[in-house]
């Protein structure tokens, strides 16, 4: 299983959650208000072509947009490989996390 980056991860959590509406300014939009970081538009299409490389994600070009001069867009898709990833990366989470009970409790002064 390849290992993911904090980024790679954001972005793979942001094209689940997009679903059908999963193109790169969407990606972009997504992560940027979720992390309250605005994300360089190359650094998100360089993770996503790295995680294409690494099989986590399948794209496609759609048809034009319905409007004048409307564009294609690239659609991106988890593969069963991503979901896997996802997966293993939440289940590791869980066990750093585990046993630890409340340490966000507020400090004392």
């Amino acid at each position: 299983m390849p290992s993911l980056g904090p980024l790679e991860l954001t972005i793979l959590l942001a094209v689940a959650r997009l679903g059908d509406d999963a193109h790169g300014l969407a990606i972009r939009r997504d992560i940027s208000a979720r992390t309250r970081h605005a994300y360089s538009v190359g650094a998100v299409y360089t993770t996503l072509q790295r995680l294409q490389d690494k099989g986590l994600l399948a794209s496609f070009t759609t048809e034009p947009l319905p409007v004048r001069g409307g564009r294609s867009r690239r659609q991106y898709t988890l593969t069963t490989a991503g979901r896997r990833a996802m997966r293993e990366a939440e289940r590791r989470a869980a066990n750093v996390w585990a046993g630890l009970g409340s340490p966000l409790s507020p400090e004392r002064a």
